[in-house]
Order: C-alpha cells, then structure tokens, then sequence
C-alpha cells in the first residue's frame, strides 16, 4: 500500500551506533524464553527412562503398581479405577482439553483463520496422516495387526516443540509456528481416528447425557458471574457419561474444550480493567482488590485463562505420569530379537520415521514448488525437512493407541518398541538435517539480506513504489531511538525527493515496551482505511500514552471508522500482519531497532540522514537519476 505523509522531525543521534537502538532479546535469552517446553521436554523424556529402567528391573512390580485399584464412591455410587486407567482416562482427558483449547484458539484467531495460511499445514498434517497409515498397512497386512494403523498417525506436540527448542536451528520462529498448526490439524485427525475406530462396547444413551451437558457448556458462557464451579460441574458431568457411553472419556476433554470462548481482549474491557487498578491503587481496599483483580480476568477469553492455567500442570504432571505408567517395556534380549523381526514393530518405525518424513516433507516440498500456500521467509527447504523429521516423534498418543487397539501383550511390547526406536531415530535426523542446516548457512550474509523483498501491495510505502532507491526500517512505536531516526528519513526524503522510497516494518520490543506491540497491531488497523503513516505519525508525537483509549481516541482523530477500526484491531489478519513482521526480524537476527536496510542489504552503523544518503547511492541496484533541483529561492526587489 502507497501513502504519503509528512513524518515528524527529530534529529538523530550523532553515533547512530549499537548504543542509540533499543535492543531485542538476544538468541541466547529467547533461548531461555522456550524453557517450559524444554523442562516438559525433558521431564517427559526422564519419565519414560525410569518407566524402562522400572520394568527391566522388576515387570511384575511395574505392572502390580499400576493395576493397584483405587476405589471413588458415595453410598451405591462406585467407581473403580486401577492406576494404570486413572492416569489414561481421567488425567489424560485433561491433556486432550488442553489439546482442543488450543484447536479452537487457531481456528478462531491463530494461524488456521486464513485459508492462504491454513492451507500448507492442513495439506502436510493430512499427508502426515495419511503416508504412515498406509505403510504401517503394508507392513502389516499379513499379521492380523493391520487396524491398529492409528499408532503411527499423531506426532507428539509436547514432545516435537521440546525437541525444537532444544535441537531447533538457529531462529526457529516461523518454523514453531508451522509445526504448530500442523499439530493442531494432526491432533485433530488422531482424536477423530480415536473416536471413531478405536470406540467399542458403544452405549448411545448416555451420550444424550453428555450432549445436554455439552449445551450447558455452551451456555455456560453468559453467565454474569460464577462460571468457573459450573463449567467444572458439567465438564464432570460430561466426562462420566463419555466413560458410561463407551467412547473413550479422553475425548470429554477435547467436546468441552471446543465449546469454551475465545476472543482477542477488548480494548475497552482492558481499560476499564486499568480504571478499576488506578481506583484501588487511590483507595486500597478489599472491595477495589477484587473489582480488579475480576475485571482484569474477565478482560482475557478463559480458553487463553485456561490454556495458561493448566498447561505447566500438563507438561510438568500429566504427560510424564503418562510415559511413566506406558513406556514400561522389558528390553530383554528376547524381547528385542522378537521386535527387530516384527512387522508390527517396524511397522511402527516405518511408519513414524519415514511416513510422516515423507508425508509432511513431500506435501510441503511439492507446495512451495507449485506456490501453492504462504511458506513466509526463514521456512526454507532444509528446516521443513528437519521440522517433517521431527514429526516422526510419535510418542504420547502412539502409546495412548497402543493400549487401545492391541489387546495381546507380545504384540503391545513390539509395538512401544517401536515407539520408542520411532521417538530415538526421529530425534536423530532431525538434529543432523538441522546441524547441516545452520552449518550450510552463510556466517558472512546471516541477516545482512532483506528476507522479505519490498511489496508495495503488501508494505507501507512512503514514496513512489518505483524508486530506484530504497530504505526499509525495522521499527518499534515506544522506542525513542525509532522517533529520533524520523527525522534522518524526513532529510533523506529531502534531499533525494521521488528517487527514493522509504518502507516501514514492525519489530516491536515487548519485553522492554509493553504497548508496543498494540500500538503495531493499531496502526495495521489504521492502514485498512489507508491512514498508516498518519498513525504512525500520532504514535510517535507522543509515546508516553499509548494505552487502548489513547489508540481509540487517536483514530477518532484522525477520523476513522470507529467500529470498523475495532473490529480491525481484534481480527487474526491484522495480528497475523505484525507477526509475519517480527518473524522475519528473527529470521534476519534483528536485535536492536531501529534496524535500516539500504536496497536490500542490512545498514551497520550510524543512520543519521548524510550517512544513509551516500549508502543509498552507493548501493543503488541501477543509476538513479538525480533529485529535482529545490526552486531558486526570489531575491528581495525581484
């Protein structure tokens, strides 16, 4: 998009160096960033070695742990459980709620909102699922074991983010969030296979019961006040009578997660919210403290509230408890001879390892040949390999079907060392795919290129889109250093006038400059209605207010349309624009703004308006031609 403004003046400092940018976080601190993924990661890995370690040492003790009953009951109301299926049907419902939050949450403002987004991970995630089944089939197919296909359909997405946080390449941005929708439309696919292939002894009648619960659910939602007991009644509720039904109880977890709201925060709400902290902080009391404390919960959908709540309790408890109550397997030398000539068990490898290689990787690869999808910069070919390796880690609910499907216990012990072998060879690859990754890449040109070229129907343009110069500016609303540098661009336009154009883009420092990234997300909403840079321009004359009603009040303002620009603001493409921004600054390993780049190569140094004008012309593509001469200034008396 094309548009011209006046941007404000401020002379910049006189360095321009590494001491006049506010600073992103380094990889090193974005590293410790991913720490629960890695922690859950490693404590899920941890778990299933004390499993393997328990069941070699002593099988039977293994097993008579976890079928020790435990008995749950009120006068002739009963419910007996042994350990082994309190942890697989009752704890792990609460990992499958978790699993369909994060379902409706992309289908609703994540990464799964736009087809153009949806299309590359949806195409590899039903690739990724259908490729395995079919050579797990073909091994199998003359064994009698051939339904228990579902084995190797799931990759394990606590295990899979663990994996690339620990062995990821170097700014993996773009690739987390790829793999993440994958597994999201994966997670999909392996429920749906659980509930439809893998349900018997089905009694339809307390579906009836689970259904009523499910409205209430539903309904749930409009409540005024007291959601949290109810919600927590009928997801009870609703749990016993998947369990009476037939259909495997885990799946509650996922029909109630559905049916929970998801919504980017309202502005308003978050105000109002700030009002209410500003009373209590006037006049501190009890009554205040709770006003707030309610208004700043209730300002955040409860499926985000939730995800957050009980995502530590899943990744520290749930999952390792899992591994610890399945991954038991005796790894004896007869065992192991048995599984190296097992279909069922190389089933399972090949399935795992080369299926989902194959499936993820040759749908994506014949995708971005055919230019089907967005891939964005820094999701080149050598990481969607690494990532589709990755995807091999089959392990949570390949286990999970494992019990499910294969009722005689040789063929269980085949098949977990399968899983497990599967799990070892998939971490392998991916980490030498990514190894040869980072190593194959240039030290020299790491982030001196523009990833992403200039796209004047895509970009913020200040200028002719035709100019033979051009200056992009990686920038944050809330940094001083960022206001300073408008003035270097106002002499630079100056100066040089039509032949250069000038294009902003966003790196917003979140960790040092809370309103940053709103103010990013305001200004993309401000540019729907073609007014960008003249938010901008607000933004920069006064940095200290930037909370939701100035953003409000400076579109009204500037005479926007107030409902269209709220509806703007909390819509997933106008999010997705400033993170497609932000990633790229990672891919380009931007840790500092403002950050220039000069006709497509990263400026180092100051950035005061003379520096930039002889970069400019200097590494100008083809001869500009010169600036129009400013008209001769009238003599007094002519």
């Amino acid at each position: 998009m094309t548009t011209n403004l006046t941007i404000i003046q401020r002379s910049p400092d006189p360095d321009g160096g590494g001491t006049s940018r506010d600073r992103r976080p380094t990889v090193a601190e974005r590293f410790r960033a991913a720490g629960r993924s890695r922690i859950g990661a490693v404590l899920l890995l941890a778990a299933t070695v004390i499993a393997i370690v328990w069941a070699n040492i002593s099988f039977s003790g293994y097993e008579a742990f976890w079928e020790t009953h435990l008995t749950l009951g009120l006068g002739d109301l009963h419910l007996d459980f042994t350990l082994h299926a309190l942890v697989n049907d009752a704890l792990m419902a609460i990992f499958f709620f978790t699993v369909g939050l994060e379902v409706r949450r992309e289908f609703a403002i994540g990464e799964l909102t736009s087809w153009s987004r949806a299309v590359v991970p949806v195409v590899a995630a039903l690739f990724g699922l259908a490729v395995p089944a079919l050579i797990f089939v073909l091994f199998t197919a003359s064994t009698g074991q051939a339904h228990a296909w579902g084995i190797v359909i799931s990759s394990d997405t606590a295990f899979l983010v663990g994996a690339l946080a620990l062995i990821g390449p170097h700014a993996t941005g773009r690739l987390r969030v790829f793999l993440l929708a994958l597994a999201v439309v994966d997670d999909i696919g392996a429920l749906s296979i659980i509930a439809l292939v893998y349900t018997k002894d089905f009694t339809p009648l307390p579906l009836i019961v689970a259904a009523v619960g499910l409205v209430g659910v539903y309904l749930t939602r409009y409540l005024p006040a007291g959601r949290g007991p109810v919600y927590a009644t009928l997801a009870i509720v609703v749990w016993l009578s998947f369990l009476a039904s037939g259909v495997h109880p885990t799946l509650a977890g996922v029909a109630i997660a559905l049916l929970i709201p998801v919504y980017r925060p309202d502005r308003r709400d978050v105000e109002h919210a700030l009002d209410l902290a500003r009373t209590f902080r006037q006049s501190p009391n009890t009554e205040y403290a709770r006003a707030a404390a309610n208004s700043l919960r209730e300002s955040i959908s409860i499926n985000e509230r939730l995800q957050s709540a009980w995502s530590p309790y899943v990744a520290y408890v749930v999952l390792p408890l899992f591994a610890l109550a399945n991954a038991g397997v005796r790894l004896d030398g007869g065992i192991l001879a048995g599984a190296l000539v097992s279909p069922l068990a190389w089933g399972v490898v090949a399935g795992l390892v080369v299926g989902k290689f194959v499936g993820v990787f040759g749908s994506t690869f014949a995708m971005r040949r055919l230019r089907i999808g967005e891939f964005g910069p820094g999701l080149t070919v050598d990481r969607l390999a690494g990532g589709a390796a990755l995807c091999g880690i089959g392990f949570t609910i390949s286990l999970f079907i494992v019990d499910l499907a294969i009722p005689d216990e040789t063929a269980q012990n085949a098949a977990r060392v399968g899983v497990l072998a599967a799990t070892v060879i998939s971490f392998a690859v991916a980490t030498v795919i990514f190894r040869i990754s980072d190593a194959r890449r240039p030290k020299e040109e790491a982030g001196l290129t523009l990833v992403r070229p200039v796209d004047p129907a895509r970009d913020h343009v200040y200028g002719d889109p035709d100019a033979p110069y051009t200056l992009v500016e990686y920038g944050d609303f809330q940094c001083g250093f960022c206001l300073k540098a408008t003035g270097s661009v106002v002499e630079v336009r100056a100066e040089l006038g039509d032949s250069v154009r000038y294009v902003w883009r966003h790196a917003p420092l979140t960790r040092f400059h809370p309103n940053a990234l709103a103010a990013a997300e305001a200004s993309e909403a401000a540019s729907r209605q073609g007014q960008f840079f003249e938010f901008e321009r607000s933004l920069f004359a006064d940095q200290e207010h930037q909370l939701p009603s100035d953003i409000l009040r400076r579109a009204e303002e500037l005479g926007l349309d107030l409902d269209r620009f709220e509806a703007d603001l909390a819509s997933p493409e106008v999010t997705a624009r400033v993170r497609d921004d932000m990633l790229d600054a990672e891919a380009m390993d931007i840790t500092a703004v403002p950050t220039f780049f000069i006709n497509g190569r990263r400026h180092i140094g100051p950035y005061d308006a003379q520096t930039l004008i002889k970069a400019l012309q200097e590494t100008a593509p083809t001869p500009a031609p010169a600036p129009a001469p400013a008209p001769a200034r009238r003599r007094d008396g002519e």
